[in-house]
This record gives structure tokens, sequence and C-alpha cells, in this order.
């Protein structure tokens, strides 16, 4: 098996939108990039982020789910 050179991207699950845009792009200073929907839930979007310059392997993405479900600890 050949070793992983490098990552394209990296995802995460997040809540509000507006506050993932606010922090990522206002507080950390990168760019919002793209915007699509997740192909699997068309309702939800997918925010993709990088630096200004689109440096390879700096880009991270998040599927915003807004519910009003908590979350809660697991026995493990």
């Amino acid at each position: 098996m050949e070793a992983i050179k490098r990552i394209h991207h990296i995802s995460a699950i997040v809540g509000d939108p507006n506050e993932n845009v606010n922090f990522y792009r206002d507080v950390l200073g990168l760019r919002l990039i793209k915007q699509t929907v997740n192909f699997d839930d068309p309702g939800v979007y997918h925010l993709y982020f990088s630096t200004h310059e689109l440096t390879p392997g700096t880009v991270i993405t998040f599927f915003p789910w807004t519910n009003e479900n908590k979350g809660r600890k697991g026995s493990g």
C-alpha cells in the first residue's frame, strides 16, 4: 500500500453557518472559496475555506447542521 502524500481537505460538522463563516473568514482570515450543498442532504450547505493563495493542503470544509438537539456524552 502506498503512503498518503498529502491531504486534499478536512471536513467537519458545525452548527450555525453564519457563526462558522464569521469565525473562519473574519477571525481567522481564511477565504470562503466555495459554497455548495451536501449531496447526501441537499438542505445543508457545504462550505469551503482556504488561504487567500489557495495553498494546497489548506482547504477545510464544513457541513452546518442547525438543530435544537444537544449532543450528549457517550459511554466510553
